[in-house]
């Protein structure tokens, strides 16, 4: 058993992954800001990560820290790109500092694989493409390519361990409303079309969240440290496959709709998690229908549940409208 802390904790992700930790027996803290845990077995922290002396108080004795905590919405990035940098970039530096101080034993960082948005074309990539400024294209890409690129200086500089872990596309019970999946639900059970662009076929391979978890847990291992690893569903899933399998679990009265293609629309491409499970032994346990499946029981049930609404984070850019260096 181990001592742990999820910042981001009480997120869609955050969520699962301390699910996974507490169910492999680790001792759990959660720090997170104005949202509590959706668990009452574990430690809560209610701070703000771009306060040092809050990250650093929250983190004594800690000794494996999973970075979750972000601006994980692309579109609140493009919005608000000041507040998305400073707690993207400057958070996860926080978090670093935290870590060095207290002699924690090593940071996981939550990465994403749109930092390869920017590589050449290629039938597969892997952990060794490197990173292409140029074509990258969004805030957010930018931040989490920081946000690595100081993991590794913390190690060279400091001997900070870490281990950096790139999402795919996640889905699941707690998803966020503003992602693919539940606003096809929304607009299933208001009655609304389901729109999809061009013919659909725009693809990602989705990545059940409890799965995505899991991998987290086997990151501890001895072998991660210092590692990056791709975090990827194992088949190309279109949007015409969403649209599908909801309008097969809700009922025949769910119309899909096509409309023309959006420009620059990105069409997926195929991301290698072939190092996750040669060193991790991670591999996808639930299927894109299984998991669709439990992803709607879900929102039918608890559909007015938001871990994270618009309200949560216009009231948080509030309270940050002059954002400085964290003291």
């Amino acid at each position: 058993m181990a001592r742990v802390a999820v910042t981001g904790g009480c997120g869609f992700i955050g969520s699962h992954v301390v699910d996974a930790l507490v169910e492999a027996g680790h001792d759990v803290t959660v720090i997170d800001l104005g949202k509590r845990p959706h668990r009452t077995d574990v430690r809560y922290v209610d701070i703000d990560m771009l306060e040092l002396a809050s990250v650093q108080h929250a983190t004594e004795g800690i000794e494996h820290l999973f970075h979750l905590a972000a601006v994980a919405n692309v579109n609140y990035a493009h919005d608000f790109p000041v507040y998305a940098t400073a707690l993207n970039v400057m958070g996860t530096a926080n978090v670093l500092e935290a870590a060095r101080t207290n002699g924690c034993k090593r940071v996981y960082l939550a990465s994403t694989v749109w930092v390869y948005n920017g590589a050449p074309e290629a039938p597969v990539v892997d952990e060794t493409v490197p990173f292409y400024f140029e074509g990258a294209g969004h805030i957010y890409t930018s931040t989490k390519m920081s946000a690595e690129m100081l993991c590794h200086n913390y190690a060279e500089l400091f001997g900070l361990p870490f281990t950096i872990l790139r999402y795919g596309v996640p889905y699941g019970p707690r998803m966020r409303e503003e992602l693919l999946i539940p606003i096809f639900l929304r607009k299933a059970l208001n009655g609304e079309p389901l729109t999809v662009a061009g013919d659909g076929s725009q693809f990602r391979c989705f990545v059940y969240a409890p799965d995505l978890a899991r991998a987290h847990v086997l990151a501890m291992s001895e072998n991660a440290v210092g590692q990056t690893y791709n975090l990827e569903g194992d088949r190309p899933v279109t949007v015409l496959e969403v649209a599908e399998g909801i309008k097969a679990l809700i009922g025949d009265r769910v119309r899909i709709e096509f409309v023309p293609d959006r420009a620059g629309d990105f069409r997926g491409r195929t991301i290698s998690a072939e190092k996750a499970r040669r060193e991790l032994g991670w591999t996808t346990a639930v299927d894109f229908p299984e998991g669709l499946a439990d992803t709607v029981d879900w929102f039918l049930k608890d559909w007015k549940i938001r871990l994270w609404t618009d309200a949560d984070f216009e009231r948080t850019l509030q309270s940050h409208a002059a954002v400085g260096p964290a003291a």
